[in-house]
């Protein structure tokens, strides 16, 4: 039981007195609730899941028996603090054989994370004073601005478009949040949209900063996780150094979610920011599991493989939703498909309206026992993932066809 007056306490920054009392549903509580239902109501029937946004493999045996050799030496058994001088190399080495980028310092401008989520959490503490702005794009992936309110700033949104091919509209900005904005959040390849940045998008992106007196913290979680061409770094881009971070996660590119292992590289200043806050957050990342990376990181034709499945998955979803009547385009990377959200859906049962993405998203689930994550935040679209679950190309090909025959019902009208 929990004392009454605890509920005078809370921090106003997660609700103060309101806190716990909203009525308010997330929007993922919504979805698994929807998943419960449906599964109770259709037992007969798999539901496919096509919103997950993490591997559906383990990661390789090579890092898995890394782990297993590192976790059994003694040496590895104490705090690993600010990291492993063995990771940051590893890690520089990586940037420079994937992204081409060249002369990084391991010591000054490379340092492991938790995860990219922590590393995200972090960050605002050494930047954000009350009043400061972060300039975010939306839909996105929240966890900086979320903390950067926390701290008494604020967060401008930049919507992702089609129209702009999902890149923001940096000259959009207006002069009064520029002077007051400390740190634009930049995430590509994007979740959700799929989208990829160009590297003439970050030299404008760069050049923003510098011109406007901001840092750029640039989420990479999916960057070599690609389907054409080569990885893109905004580190790649002359200067970009002097100003921005960008943060690299072993989560979706080596199928290692649950082991929560990146690195953050990048300008020496930041890093040494970011290093001296993370040492009064956190005692590291288990060593084994730092060496069981550096194992990953010297195989990037790990990632490959596993951009290849992706790929492949991807070609056959597209299909599928496009003899639907949705008009889906491949990505160049990450394994997220972000379609326009249709507006009617005629079938044997009528014409169902959905007046937003989320309702079409929760209809899917409910009617047709598919999972997606639906958007709002600029126009209607929903998610689809590649990772769900199917093991071997003979099974992907079963998932997506039952998908292809279950939207077949119907039209949709756009």
């Amino acid at each position: 039981m929990t004392a009454p007056y605890i509920q005078n306490l809370y921090a106003d920054r997660i609700g103060g007195q309101s806190f716990g009392k909203s009525t308010e549903i997330y929007k993922f509580e919504k979805i698994k609730r929807a998943k419960r239902a449906a599964r109770k109501a259709h037992p007969e029937t798999p539901l496919i899941d096509m919103g997950v946004g993490e591997p559906d493999e383990m990661a390789f045996p090579e890092v898995v028996q890394a782990l297993q050799e590192a976790a059994a030496d003694p040496s590895n058994r104490g705090y690993a603090d600010n990291g492993n001088e063995s990771f940051r190399l590893a890690a520089a080495r990586y940037m420079h054989d994937v992204f081409g980028v060249k002369g990084l310092q391991p010591d000054t401008e490379i340092l492991h994370s938790i995860g990219s989520k922590a590393a995200l959490s972090i960050l605002p503490t050494c930047f954000i004073n009350p009043g400061d702005v972060t300039i975010m794009t939306t839909p996105g992936y929240p966890i900086f601005g979320t903390h950067a309110q926390y701290l008494g700033g604020s967060v401008y949104q930049l919507p992702l478009t089609p129209e702009n091919h999902f890149l923001p509209d940096l000259d959009s900005i207006p002069s009064q949040i520029r002077k007051k904005a400390k740190v634009l959040v930049l995430n590509y390849p994007n979740n959700p949209t799929g989208a990829s940045a160009t590297l003439s998008f970050f030299e404008k992106a760069v050049d923003f900063a510098k011109d406007n007196g901001m840092i750029i913290v640039q989420d990479a979680a999916y960057a070599s996780l690609i389907f054409e061409g080569t990885p893109v770094s905004i580190l790649q881009v002359e200067g970009a150094k002097e100003v921005c971070i960008e943060l690299h996660s072993l989560s979706k590119s080596f199928n290692m979610t649950g082991w929560r292992i990146g690195f953050a590289v990048g300008c020496p200043g930041i890093i040494s920011a970011y290093a001296m806050v993370k040492d009064n957050t956190d005692s590291g990342q288990f060593l084994a599991i730092q060496k069981a990376a550096e194992t990953a990181l010297t195989n990037p034709w790990i990632t490959e493989r596993i951009s290849a499945k992706y790929s492949r998955r991807m070609d056959h979803l597209i299909q599928a939703l496009n003899r639907c009547g949705f008009q889906a385009t491949k990505p160049k990377g990450s394994f997220f498909l972000y379609v326009k959200a249709p507006k009617r859906a005629v079938g044997p049962q009528g014409t169902e309206s959905f007046a937003s993405a989320e309702a079409f998203s929760q209809w899917l689930i409910h009617n047709m026992l598919i999972s997606t994550v639906p958007w709002d935040d600029a126009g209607a679209f929903v998610r689809f993932s590649v990772t769900f679950d199917a093991q071997g190309e003979e099974n992907e090909r079963r998932v997506l066809q039952e998908l292809g025959r279950r939207l077949g019902q119907y039209t949709f009208e756009f």
